[in-house]
């Protein structure tokens, strides 16, 4: 048995890096390669391995230091040590005599080779991958270079990811880049070929790797694993040249904007996340694989809601701001009548493409006519009110001009026409707008209409309505009448196609032929979809519904 430290390695430049995981404990029985601790600098989180087998004797630091290059992480007690190293010797005398006589024979076809490049001959390289620190069919999320490029010794030539990192693939040596054999989304795995690196000269893999070969055993001498070096030394093939100070490189492609580890990066490039949108949760706003899950929840749930509102519409947000910086305020909650609300006119606005027309309609005989009926209608038991008449002209023009008793199928290739005239009425109420719908408006009378629109406004104020109650309208009236106003645009309540906006009747001068005179004027607007409805459609619409308006005995007809 021998302990032995581990220390941190080869950062790649980065310096007092956080201890952000400790992924083993004492007592652990590791391989070499493992992962002990997780650490990330400014750009990048990466593993920091166990540079052999054995069992953790103690760990010297935890979540939250800082540590650089040369601080102790561990100490690793390693297995039958003494016993593998004195074997190694007793094998390696033999081969340790003969090592200078091969070196020499070593460096004559070394010095052989680079007689032969000098006259600067070009050779094709082929590049593979290298050692991935024990990761194995590794995707391949991003390619550097292109053919016909040059690289430097160590320039990227494609990111790939596994588990828990991301890692750039160096090119091994300097040259113009001939082809690359992987493409992104392909899995790749140490010693799969990655393309062609034309080099000048012929032996740059060569030069790269002599330096290397030449300087390890020099560093490591007092080391016990020098026998085993110099067996290799003694066999056909040199070792190949060391990757694993770039298997340290991790996330490098990914904006430190972020604060989240390799894992959750690649979760969220799968998921299709933004992961700026994610509210964190994790030690100094750490995004975790649960906040994802939780945003993606969310996500859903509103698609499948078909929830609009601030934030969800695809338009960058209203900017936060401090009310109470001006002066006293109170916040208080929507009601969920307000949020239904605001949701549909929100999508409403967004998804329909408006356009709205205005008119006057002369109703001076139609409210001496209403007058007139009164007294009758209270004896019935109803107050005959202007809305019932325009139920029943919006009922008409409806009949009379089908463009408007239409939907859009949501297919968007499709119209679907309607057989039937169900009209919504929106009223005001102390919760918010609610809109009843009054059914087969064409086949009721007046007073029917009238009992049924009285009905139907007491209920929504009261907050008796039911779903179905609210649902199937064709086309929807919106009065404005009692309140004021000269006009307004009234939003079309999708699937409905059209909409009509009634504002506060008031007394004008309208010329007869012969003389001005007043007249009882009724401001419309007709707001339409210009997706299913024609500006031809509309005019024909509206001039039909205001000549109703202005001669009811045409309902007759």
């Amino acid at each position: 048995m021998a302990k032995e430290v581990i220390k941190v390695p080869d950062l790649g430049g980065a310096d007092q890096v956080d201890v952000i995981e400790i992924t083993v404990a004492v007592g652990d029985t590791v391989a070499a390669e493992d992962s002990l601790i997780v650490v990330e600098g400014d750009k990048a989180s990466m593993d920091v391995p166990a540079p052999m087998a054995g069992k953790i004797l103690s760990i010297s630091v935890s979540e939250g230091d800082q540590v650089s290059e040369g601080d102790v992480i561990a100490e690793i007690e390693t297995e039958a040590a003494g016993e593998d190293s004195s074997a190694g010797e007793e094998k390696s005398e033999p081969a340790q005599e003969e090592a200078p006589e091969e070196e020499e024979a070593t460096a004559s076809e070394e010095s052989g080779d680079e007689e032969e490049s000098a006259g600067g001959e070009e050779k094709e390289e082929g590049v593979t991958v290298p050692d991935l620190g024990g990761a194995d069919a590794v995707d391949v999320i991003e390619i550097s270079v292109q053919p016909g490029d040059e690289v430097a010794e160590g320039d990227s030539l494609i990111v790939v990811e596994g588990d828990k990192a991301s890692m750039d693939v160096p090119a091994p040596f300097a040259g113009t880049v001939v082809s690359i054999d992987v493409k992104e989304g392909d899995k790749v795995s140490t010693g799969d070929k990655l393309g062609v690196v034309k080099t000048s000269g012929g032996g740059g893999a060569k030069k790269a790797e002599a330096p290397k070969s030449e300087k390890k055993p020099a560093t490591e001498a007092p080391k016990k694993a020098e026998p085993k070096e110099s067996v290799q030394k003694a066999g056909e093939e040199p070792p190949a040249a060391p990757q694993k100070d770039h298997a340290l490189e991790r996330d490098l492609t990914v904006s430190a904007e972020v604060y989240a580890g390799p894992a959750v990066r690649k979760l969220a490039r799968e998921l299709g996340v933004t992961l700026s949108k994610v509210k964190p949760s994790g030690p100094r706003n750490r995004v975790t694989k649960d906040d994802l899950h939780a945003y993606v929840k969310e996500q859903v749930k509103k698609a499948e809601s078909g929830a609009v509102g601030v934030g969800t519409t695809g338009i960058a947000k209203m900017p936060e701001i401090d009310f109470s910086q001006f002066g006293p305020v109170t916040t208080e909650p929507m009601s969920k009548i307000h949020k239904l609300t605001a949701a549909n006119m929100a999508r409403n606005w967004l998804n329909v493409p408006h356009v709205t027309q205005f008119d006057d309609a002369d109703i001076t005989e139609l409210e001496e006519f209403r007058k007139s009926m009164k007294a009758e209608a209270e004896k019935r038991g109803v107050k005959l009110t202007p809305v019932p008449f325009l139920l029943k002209a919006a009922a008409a023009a409806l009949r009379a001009e089908p463009s408007f008793n239409v939907s859009l199928h949501n297919d968007g290739e499709h119209i679907v026409r309607k057989d039937y005239v169900h009209i919504g009425m929106a009223v005001d109420t102390p919760k918010g707008l609610m809109v009843p719908v009054i059914r087969d408006v064409d086949k009721k009378g007046l007073y029917e209409l009238a009992e049924e629109a009285t009905a139907m406004a007491v209920a929504a104020r009261e907050g008796k309505l039911k779903p179905r109650d609210m649902q199937g309208a064709c086309f929807t009236i919106s009065s404005l009448g009692s309140i004021g106003g000269t006009g307004f645009t009234p939003i079309v309540n999708a699937p409905e196609v059209g909409i009509l906006g009634v504002s506060k009747l008031s007394v004008q001068p309208v010329w007869n032929g012969k003389e001005f005179v007043p007249r009882q004027m009724l401001p419309l607007a007709l707001s339409y979809d210009h997706r299913a409805v024609n500006g031809g459609d509309a005019g024909r619409f509206m001039t039909y519904l205001v000549s109703v308006l202005g001669d009811v005995r045409k309902l007759l007809l």
